[in-house]
């Protein structure tokens, strides 16, 4: 049961930083799983340090909130690598 709240709080978190960036458009269902979670990873990672975090495996306003953090710096840095290739 744990993984299917972890893909639903991923999308949601994938969904809401996509709109936050400017990248609704360009992005599936999919993608915005992905990005949620790869995202949670990474706001649990650098949410330890600051001594918050949250478990994307049940639903919390703050694993929601952690996934959402860490979903917005990936999808900055993914923007910041796209823009070098461009040129």
């Amino acid at each position: 049961m744990g993984w299917i709240i972890a893909l639903i709080v991923g999308g949601i978190a994938g969904w809401l930083a996509s709109m936050v960036m400017g990248r609704d458009a360009s992005m599936g269902v999919f993608w915005n799983i992905v990005v949620g979670i790869i995202g949670s990873v990474i706001g649990n990672f650098v949410g330890r340090y600051f001594g918050f975090g949250g478990s994307i495996q049940e639903f919390s306003i703050a694993g929601l909130l952690t996934a959402f953090v860490g979903a917005v710096v990936l999808l900055l840095i993914l923007n910041l690598i796209q823009r070098g290739r461009v040129r």
